[in-house]
């Protein structure tokens, strides 16, 4: 029997392991892909894809730039409704896999095509060319948001483990933290590489289509990899007993105002860094006069991202997400006075560039953190919870950030002289000083209103986010979605429900815990224990019907109605899911004696908590008086403790 549990651990060790890389080199993919959309597109259109000789080119620049913003504006409509819809999809293969896969496809053909001239037409016949760009590219950036929205709203559904959940998503990140940079260390050597004319390090239109081609066949394989290397867990996990339509998407983020100002904080700063990161590369070229050495510039950004990345946990620790945030901004600021005056001195302007990039990881996950938190501050304020349909705001944002970016760098790149044909030396001191003001000092006047927007609105910090958990503790069994009429919930309360100990230890009374309202019976009858192990068990076969993020609490519903909540600790929501394990998830059926949470109490007495676990019955109203089968002493995980019948008049 050991030798057979021995091959299947192994075996759930491996396939973990081979979800978490599929799930990684997908984010890599993913991001690349959105690397060379927002930041070297644009090139590819001012500086290849009209010739030198062609007096039209400033006008179709400016056209093209005009779409790209005018099409990112009209996806404001159309995005929400994107996470809305993934909400709603059901399939065989899953909520998410057939929009990655279905995103990934379409998404790289077209990026493909639009790294060429579509056979001349935008010389021969520029009207027709402009229509056909429309359309092509209405159609990418929709099934881009498909799959972007469905990727990351993935990571749920892969696992039911918090912790796995938590591997999945630091293995992503960092796929995509090299994804996102890995395309500025190739571009020139494979632009180059593919090149009939290097022009000056530069490459010619052949060299661009080979890029783009390159980075859409990583995307299309990425996707294929997330598909067949990843499992979605089919249960209720993410569904809304009440589904959100249409009409309703826009009221339910209208009406959250911290997802509103942190969604205004978020466009306006990625707008400023877009501009900024989209241009490095024209410093490079037309600054500098040396193309070939950004490759260095971005593999340096590769790889101190990853350790960006890593470093968040511990100083959110240290200093809280908001501080965080305020650092990594004045860094960001002082980064960009740096490059201001770092001129044609490369080991100056790589150390200002680097600088200017070792924030934005941070930044971009105190806002992804923030975000994640409205969901429950959304649910405890309108009784709905949406999660795919908030965190679809946020790839949102960054695509109207790249348009914004794409639209300024195009205007800059006309009025600098940064176009087709020319080189460092055609770039006047006037031409430099247009550029730099866009690079740098339009950036800096959107920073500094992004945070100033974040400091007088945004107050949703950890703190708040533990008190309102804890609020949606308290009223979890309230707002329970049934379609269930009186009668019905009379005869499920009819039988017998035997409550087996959760967690093994000591007995003491509910009414002598230091948690005033488990203590008061506000939260309902029961019992508590002093823990001797940190495994908490399903206490009867039933249904989890409410989980927290800060994983210390969940609630139950047994089979024949009723209802409980197991809580750890005092005070441990404030622990923000530190020394916590979570094995189910919301509305997943389990069986009595089913683990459900592992804590470590070492972790809550270090907090300076107290890891007393109450159980109480919160629909006691309905119920014959009950009580204990004992008050003190020695208890075990499974021991009989409480039953409960239903009331009788």
């Amino acid at each position: 029997m050991v030798n057979q549990k021995q091959p299947e651990a192994a075996e759930s060790k491996s396939r973990q392991l081979v979800s978490r890389l599929s799930y990684s080199f997908g984010a890599f993919g993913h991001d690349a892909f959105y690397s060379t959309l927002s930041t070297y597109f644009i090139m590819f259109v001012t500086a290849h894809l009209f010739d030198k000789t062609d007096g039209a080119q400033s006008k179709m620049i400016a056209a093209i730039t005009a779409i790209i913003f005018v099409l990112r504006f009209v996806e404001l409509a159309i995005d929400p409704l994107i996470g809305n819809a993934i909400d709603n999809t059901r399939s065989k293969w899953g909520h998410f896999k057939p929009w990655i896969i279905a995103g990934g496809t379409i998404g790289s053909i077209v990026l493909a095509i639009l790294f060429t001239n579509m056979g001349g037409l935008n010389t021969k016949n520029p009207i027709l060319y402009l229509i056909l760009f429309a359309i092509l590219y209405i159609t990418m950036d929709i099934f881009y948001s498909f799959k972007d929205v469905g990727f990351w709203s993935m990571i749920p559904a892969i696992s039911f483990d918090s912790v796995e959940r938590e591997k999945t998503a630091t293995y992503a990140r960092v796929g995509s933290t090299i994804g996102a940079n890995i395309v500025g260390v190739v571009v020139t050597p494979i632009v180059v590489f593919f090149s009939v004319n290097a022009n000056h390090g530069q490459g010619d239109t052949r060299g661009w289509f080979a890029f783009g081609l390159i980075i859409a066949l990583l995307s299309w394989i990425s996707a294929i990899v997330v598909g067949l290397g990843t499992k979605e867990n089919d249960s209720e996990l993410r569904k809304n007993t009440e589904k959100t339509t249409v009409r309703g998407v826009f009221k339910v983020l209208g009406r959250n105002d911290q997802l509103m100002w942190l969604s205004l904080t978020y466009g306006l700063y990625t707008s400023g860094i877009a501009i900024t990161n989209a241009m490095e590369f024209y410093y490079f070229t037309y600054i500098l006069g040396k193309p070939g050495q950004f490759s260095l510039l971005a593999t340096l950004n590769a790889v101190i991202g990853v350790f960006s990345v890593l470093a968040f946990p511990p100083l959110a620790r240290k200093f809280s997400r908001r501080k965080v945030f305020f650092i990594s901004i004045a860094i960001m600021l002082v980064s960009l006075a740096c490059f201001t005056v770092a001129g044609d001195s490369l080991p100056m302007v790589l150390f200002s560039a680097v600088l200017f990039f070792i924030p934005q990881p941070l930044i971009f996950l105190v806002v992804l953190m923030i975000l994640s938190d409205s969901v429950e501050y959304g649910q405890l304020k309108f009784g709905h919870r949406d999660e795919s349909l908030t965190l679809s705001v946020r790839p949102l944002l960054d695509k109207l950030g790249g348009a914004i970016s794409n639209g300024i760098v195009g205007i800059a790149a006309v009025l600098a002289g940064m176009t087709t044909g020319a080189t460092a030396g055609d770039i006047t001191g006037h031409g430099q000083l247009v550029f730099k003001l866009f690079m740098f000092g339009l950036p800096t006047l959107l920073v500094l209103a992004g945070t100033f927007i974040f400091f007088k609105k945004v107050t949703l910090d950890e703190k708040q986010h533990a008190q309102i958990v804890d609020e949606l503790e308290k009223t979890w069994h309230e707002h329970l979605d049934t379609n269930q009429n009186p009668e019905d919930i009379q005869q499920e309360l009819a039988g017998t429900t035997t409550v087996q100990v959760p967690v093994s230890g000591e007995l003491v009374s509910l009414q002598q815990v230091a948690e005033q309202s488990f203590a008061s019976g506000k939260m309902g009858e029961g019992f508590a224990i002093k823990p001797s192990d940190g495994e908490v068990c399903a206490p009867f076969d039933g249904v989890v019907e409410a989980t927290f993020p800060t994983r210390h609490a969940i609630g139950l519903r047994s089979d024949n109605g009723v209802l409980l909540l197991i809580h750890i600790g005092v005070d441990t929501v404030t622990m923000q899911g530190t020394g916590f394990v979570q094995y189910v998830t919301e509305g997943e059926h389990v069986a009595a004696g089913q683990k459900l949470i592992e804590f470590w109490a070492p972790a809550i007495h270090k907090a300076g908590l107290d890891d007393t676990v109450m159980v109480v019955v919160t629909n006691h109203g309905d119920l014959a008086p009950f009580k204990p089968a004992k008050t003190t002493g020695t208890v075990h995980q499974g021991d009989p403790i409480l039953d409960l019948t239903l009331k009788t008049e």
